[in-house]
């Protein structure tokens, strides 16, 4: 996400607000890629203390190394694809305009459908036609005063 996204879709947002939003936009990109480097330590560990139970022959040793190799390898896998589906939302953000986290696709098709049903549902339909400009268009016959007091006396 770039400053020029956010002043392009909120033009009336301040420097504070620009700088709050790149704020967020920047912790929740460090908070996956930590995420993500964890996991790969996490693995490398794994891996590792599998080519140790290789070499020492030692079966329980062996199948937790194995176990925890398939947990740590599946949650790495979800953290793939997870970040690929941050970068195709992110890329169809940067092309059509409308914030990444607004959009909730997990293909590139779906994302730019869901951008353009966005963009359409917030663009202004503008203002309903007036028929009546509030003119007067016909000038009276009498004084307001004259058609006061012909109703007052028709009451009476």
């Amino acid at each position: 996400m770039k400053r020029t996204d956010i002043t392009n879709l909120f033009p009336e947002a301040t420097e504070d607000q620009i700088n709050t939003i790149m704020g967020i936009n920047g912790n929740d990109i460090n908070n996956a890629k930590k995420g993500f480097d964890d996991l790969q330590k996490s693995l490398k560990s794994a891996q590792d203390a599998l080519a140790q139970a290789h070499a020492s022959n030692k079966e329980k040793e062996l199948s937790e190394a194995l176990e925890q190799l398939k947990t740590v390898s599946g949650e790495l896998d979800a953290m793939k694809a997870s970040e690929a589906i941050r970068k195709v939302r992110e890329s169809v953000a940067e092309a059509t305009g409308v914030p990444a986290h607004l959009l909730t696709g997990e293909t590139e098709d779906d994302c730019n459908t869901q951008a353009q049903a966005i963009l359409k549902f917030a663009q202004p339909s503008g203002y309903p036609s007036i028929k009546d400009s509030g003119e007067v268009t016909v000038t009276p016959k009498k004084t307001t005063r004259d058609s006061f007091a012909e109703w007052f006396n028709q009451l009476s």
